[in-house]
């Protein structure tokens, strides 16, 4: 098999160009990822997730997006109907415990039915992030609640929905997204919460679904545990918390480098990412000339990092024998999905 190098990349438009098929075969990432820009109709995009997998020559290269529901969700109709997003999840689970719980369920295993429809195969779901008040809406009804127990219970069958429909799920954003008051997109913020009270809110959640195969990072900046470095980039965050306090020996993505919130260029970004722990580099935009310099210090996937992205694929290979018909007219009891 073809040695993968430890990254996951995007593409700039809906179909790839000569230069985009030359890179990706010369480099090898593990992974890609799409985005709206990506999206256009059913046969375009089924041509194109081939195209991205012939382009390294693995028919098991891993396709992900961020389906959310809500404001965050890639496919739209006419593809794919327009989901609730977690906020309203979660206001259902207020009011009927059991019925919340089972919508979670419910909404991840019909994401997976359009997504593998496509040929997509990994979620960047749950959100296990724990807004407070003040902080950025960049999360915002994003968040399943404002409590870890509600994140951490709805956050469970959502992943387990995905897992059921051959879904690889990715719980975002690891150690704790929901404190920031800064949008990462635009720049990096610092919580300065001790450590006391983000081990009893934010990462109570993530420590609850260590278990979950794939996670991806914050670009937050924790000054409890290294005040210097986003999460992103911190071998004390990774090491201490994420791999030692929460328990997540799963496969451990950064959040996208060129998002604003990480300084330096392209090539130190990828650099930094592995040296901290992280298994995986993630660049979402499809700039060519960025791509190169994340590539240019990205290095062959080996060790435990290939082991967490093998055990990773086989969430891939098997799914539920669900009936689709009857589980949209169950989820249409509690949300209208507007097509």
């Amino acid at each position: 098999m073809t040695e993968s190098k430890s990254m996951i990349l995007g593409c700039a438009g809906k179909s790839l160009t000569p230069d985009e098929i030359s890179f990706y075969r010369d480099e090898r990432p593990w992974g890609f990822i799409l985005f709206a820009r990506n999206i256009g109709e059913p046969e375009q995009i089924g041509d194109l997730v081939a195209a991205l997998r012939d382009s390294v020559g693995r028919v098991d290269a891993p396709v992900f997006i961020d389906q959310e529901g809500g404001r965050v969700q890639r496919l739209r109709p006419p593809l794919v109907p327009n989901y609730p997003a977690g906020t309203e999840i979660g206001a259902l689970y207020r009011r009927d415990r059991e019925a919340g719980l089972r919508a979670a369920w419910l909404l991840s295993r019909l994401h997976a039915f359009d997504l593998t429809r496509f040929g997509i195969t990994a979620d960047c779901l749950p959100v296990l992030d724990v807004p407070v008040e003040g902080a950025s809406d960049v999360i915002g009804s994003r968040a399943y609640g404002k409590d870890p127990e509600t994140v951490a219970a709805l956050g469970r069958p959502a992943a387990e929905g995905l897992m059921a429909g051959g879904m690889l799920p990715v719980m975002k954003h690891i150690p704790g997204h929901g404190r920031a008051t800064l949008d990462t997109h635009l720049a990096l913020p610092t919580v300065d919460a001790s450590l006391d009270e983000l081990r009893r809110h934010d990462f109570a959640p993530f420590k609850a679904l260590s278990h979950l195969p794939a996670a991806m990072t914050a670009h937050v900046i924790y000054s409890a545990v290294d005040a210097d470095n986003p999460a992103t980039t911190s071998g004390r965050v990774i090491g201490e918390i994420v791999r030692g306090e929460i328990g997540f020996d799963g496969l451990l993505i950064s959040d996208d480098t060129s998002m604003k919130a990480l300084s330096g260029d392209f090539p130190t970004k990828a650099a930094s990412i592995l040296a901290a722990g992280c298994d995986l580099v993630l660049h979402c935009n499809g700039v060519m000339e960025e791509m190169a310099g994340i590539a240019s210090r990205t290095t062959v996937l080996s060790g435990k990092s290939l082991e967490r992205a093998e055990h990773a694929l086989t969430f891939m290979k098997t799914r539920d024998t669900a009936d689709e018909a009857t589980l949209r007219a169950e989820f249409a009891t509690w949300f209208e999905a507007v097509a």
